[in-house]
């Protein structure tokens, strides 16, 4: 069980490491602490039900539609970094609204490795559960702990910072669709 629990561990930290880069772009926009904990819970949630997804439904969807999911990723990806640079060139860059369409297309797009995760979830553990508890929780915290840092970092670094994040978005996004 304690070895179940580990792997878990380290699928949950290595599905959270794209949400923590993104979120310390998204972090330099100064956004609210209120807008980054809903960002966070809202990017756990997905986490959670995502792989479950995957398991219950991932084959015959991807066969169905014939998603490519870093090709979404990337497009969602590009468009959050180009309304932070609209917002960043028209002197917004501290009023950065990130709407609940656009908080739940983020958690979309950094979900869906966790979806795909899910097609082979019963490989991994026989308590799907706690594999998708123990992935919401990273998730969460990756995401929320992504966003302080980028906080921090715009504090410091002002623009640059917020520079740095647009480019972060727009580079993953381009990299996602190559």
């Amino acid at each position: 069980m304690l070895r179940e629990i580990f792997s878990l561990l380290i699928i949950g930290v290595a599905l959270s490491m794209d949400t923590f880069s993104l979120s310390l772009g998204i972090g330099t926009f100064n956004i609210s602490y209120k807008k980054a904990f809903i960002l966070a819970l809202v990017v756990g949630i997905m986490h959670f039900f995502m792989p479950i997804l995957g398991q219950v439904i991932g084959l015959q969807l991807m066969k169905i539609l014939e998603i490519n999911s870093d090709i979404l990723l990337g497009i969602i990806l590009i468009a959050i970094g180009i309304e932070m640079l609209v917002d960043l060139i028209n002197g917004k860059e501290d009023k950065f609204n990130f709407s609940l369409l656009g908080i739940f297309l983020f958690a979309l797009g950094v979900s869906l490795d966790s979806f795909s995760v899910g097609l082979g979830l019963k490989a991994i553990c026989n308590n799907i559960f706690l594999a998708v508890l123990i992935f919401s929780l990273c998730s969460f915290f990756f995401t929320f702990l992504g966003v302080l840092i980028g906080k921090w970092a715009s504090k410091i670094w002002g623009i640059y910072a917020s520079i740095l994040g647009v480019v972060l978005l727009i580079g993953l996004g381009i990299i996602h669709l190559i």
